[in-house]
């Protein structure tokens, strides 16, 4: 496993789907986990020890309203770990978005946009860190990029044949 998610709920799920795209399209090996930073504080510590064991070299923590999920995870590795906050109908995702993207000093974590499109971007930046050490994800990431250019320059057209 290169990469481990986690998600605080098995509501969640819905949220990671596009990173779980993302990971089988550049073929990435990773572990989908539910597990939370308050229900289930002991499985969430071991979980975390037993993948960083496992050679896991970059965390997802994906959580809603307290989203404690990233930070608690950060606390137990020196991994990077990526944040995802899920909106809730209390707040729409503005509590989450806090509580991951305002880390203590010294216990870094790397926040995503809120919900699914901060998710795919979770997980493209984790195939970016894990690119550091292989060549081939950088030639598919080029690709990728590639691909969206010549997808908005195809929009382009269309829109401009509609006018």
């Amino acid at each position: 496993m290169k990469v481990a998610l986690f998600i605080g709920s098995d509501s969640d799920f819905d949220v990671i789907q596009g990173a779980v795209k993302v990971f089988k399209d550049f073929d990435v090996p990773f572990t989908l986990e539910v597990t939370s930073a308050h229900r289930s504080p002991r499985r969430t510590e071991s979980l975390v020890k037993m993948l960083v064991e496992e050679g896991v070299e970059v965390f997802i923590a994906v959580a809603g309203k307290a989203a404690h999920l990233a930070g608690v995870v950060a606390a137990h590795t020196v991994r990077p770990v990526i944040g995802v906050p899920v909106a809730s109908a209390t707040l729409n995702g503005l509590d989450a978005l806090l509580s991951t993207v305002q880390m203590p000093k010294g216990v870094p974590v790397a926040c995503m946009g809120v919900g699914p499109s901060g998710a795919v971007n979770a997980a493209l930046l984790a195939v970016q860190i894990l690119s550091l050490k292989d060549e081939s994800l950088v030639t598919r990431l080029n690709d990728y990029r590639e691909e969206m250019a010549a997808q908005v320059e195809s929009s382009s057209k269309k829109i401009k044949e509609k006018i």
